[in-house]
């Protein structure tokens, strides 16, 4: 292989020799190439007469030009025959998607441009070198969070945070893949590089002050850890936080008076109730206003339960139904009849003062009923404050609030077909951008989010799915599905993804990061583009900071 660093260096791998601007082009390759050394997703350059095209390989072909050597192996064993055989009669093609064409001038990291034209007859084809691929994901800087490297190549491919968070994001995969991993080094991202605060729903407390590496065994270092000046920790488990050890910043206590029926709306396929049941708490709000959900629970007796049926003109049999199924809701020991402060008032400030919040669900992470309440409940109030910040914004011409990001797993919990238009984070993955806020989504089930709120997704980094169904709807909407699909369908279990959207410049697939020791830590708190790669006082005081936190001499 060439020296990839030097693009002087490029040596020819093959020719076009067919192809379309809609379905791709094929490169025959150069007998002395080995189809071995190619990997479907790694790129290459085309040099045509007046442009210079960067093109991913979505497949790779065995070919010949008698078809009757199919059925009549000449004698392989003879080098001369082999030799004949290989250089006349038999071929090696790759199929490629051209994608950007790059600026005229080698090592010109100015804007590329996309492909709109093709390459002419027998163009030669080389490796992409690091300055060419530097030229389309460019460089690790202010502007560009590192977030991993293509897989044949050490160069650094990097995304763009402020363009991540302009519209909702993804991060897709079955289980054990490393969705987590890539989840958290996108918020490093957004933390780093951006003004937008962000909102992490940690169901399984894995982002707050430490997480498990499955694979390797042991913790990992969090966001709490890592940032500690940027990220507040806060908890509906006090005592799960304690058991763990784990720091945190406030507890969150939930007043019965804070439950709205939309959030009752939201559980209803999770405490199966009925359209009629699940209707009650609208009527109830308008009869009894913030105290409807503490008289609906404290009402006890058959002859009560009656009279409360008959104010709401429903039938006591659904009333006894709705009434029994949020009683459950008051074993939650977040829920408090009378919380002596308003702990949601204070995370609303933190975010809206640029902080990054986890909100960490200890024990109550394995109750989706929890999960889904609490998630809704908040998402809810920050949706309308941030709309009133916004309408007060436009009337003074202002910019708006900062940006917040939501994260939440288990996303086709919420956004599901038949639900998503009832829950409110489906309304922000449709149209909540105007108002600063967007989606980060994280899933193992991806066909089971509602197929228009998918088509919100603007920027989708998938690690391997095995169902079908969820490959298809990884990339429904995107114009390379078919070539992606044969990328996406041969990833790794481990530490690979496929990177395609707004926020990357072209499809990529992605050995992710490295996150998990000591200097992993030391290059995403103190990254070199911070300090301009000098060792200043302040760096060599936030190395020792770091040396001493993760125990090093």
């Amino acid at each position: 292989m060439p020296n990839q660093s030097d693009p002087t260096q490029h040596e020819t791998i093959g020719r076009v020799v067919d192809g379309s601007l809609t379905r791709g082009m094929e490169i025959k390759l150069e007998s002395s190439i080995s189809i071995e050394d190619i990997n479907n997703g790694t790129y290459v350059v085309i040099q045509g007469k007046h442009n210079r095209f960067v093109a991913m390989v979505t497949d790779l072909t065995l070919g010949t030009s008698d078809q009757n050597l199919k059925f009549n192996l000449p004698d392989m064993s003879d080098p001369l025959i082999r030799e004949i055989v290989t250089g006349s009669l038999t071929y090696n093609s790759l199929s490629v998607r051209p994608g950007k064409v790059l600026p005229a001038v080698r090592g010109d990291h100015s804007d590329t441009t996309e492909a709109r034209t093709i390459p002419e007859f027998f163009s030669p084809v080389f490796r992409a070198s690091q300055n060419d691929m530097e030229s389309i994901f460019g460089k690790e800087d202010e502007n560009n969070f590192f977030i991993g490297h293509p897989l044949d190549m050490d160069t650094k491919i990097c995304v763009d945070p402020r363009q991540l968070i302009k519209r909702s994001c993804g991060v897709f995969g079955r289980s054990g893949t490393g969705k987590t991993f890539l989840a958290r080094l996108l918020m490093i991202g957004v933390l780093q590089h951006t003004e937008a605060a962000s909102l992490i729903f940690d169901m399984h407390n894995e982002y707050g002050e430490s997480g498990q590496d499955n694979d390797r065994g042991g913790a990992v270092s969090g966001l709490k850890t890592l940032f500690p000046g940027q990220v507040s920790i806060f908890t509906l488990d006090e005592n799960s936080s304690k058991l763990r050890k784990a720091r945190y910043d406030e507890v969150v206590r939930i007043g019965y008076s804070d439950i709205e029926p939309e959030d009752i709306e939201s559980l209803t396929q999770t405490l199966n109730l009925s359209d009629v049941a699940a209707s009650i708490p609208f009527t109830l709000k308008t009869l009894y206003g913030d105290n409807w959900f503490k008289r609906l629970v404290e009402t006890d007796g058959q002859g009560a339960l009656n009279d409360l049926a008959s104010d709401v003109q429903v039938q006591p049999q659904a009333m006894r139904a709705l009434r029994n199924r949020l009683l459950r809701l008051t074993r939650f020991d977040f829920l408090d009849e009378n919380p002596q402060y308003n702990s949601l008032n204070r995370l609303l400030d933190k975010l809206k003062d640029g902080m990054h919040v986890v909100l960490e669900f200890g024990r109550h992470g394995n109750d989706l009923t929890a999960y889904i309440l609490v998630a809704n409940l908040l998402t809810r109030r920050l949706h309308n404050k941030y709309r009133e910040l916004t309408e007060e914004s436009d009337a003074e011409r202002g910019t708006g609030p900062k940006p917040l990001v939501i994260c939440i797993e288990e996303a086709h919990r919420f956004l599901a077909p038949g639900i998503a238009s009832q829950t409110i984070f489906g309304q922000i993955a449709r149209e909540d951008r105007k108002f600063n806020i967007t989606l980060m989504v994280i899933d193992q089930r991806p066909s089971g989010i509602d197929s228009e709120i998918m088509s919100q997704i603007a920027t989708r980094i998938s690690c391997l799915l095995n169902d079908e169904r969820d490959v298809d709807a990884v990339l429904s909407g995107s114009p390379n599905s078919r070539e992606l699909k044969s990328v996406l369908s041969r990833l790794n279990a481990k530490q690979e993804a496929l990177f395609f959207g707004d926020a990357i410049p072209m499809p990529i697939l992605i050995r992710t990061r490295p996150y998990g020791d000591d200097e992993h830590y030391k290059d995403l708190t103190s990254p070199s583009w911070k300090t301009g790669g000098q060792n200043t006082d302040s760096d060599k005081d936030s190395r020792r900071d770091l040396d001493a936190l993760f125990g090093n001499s």
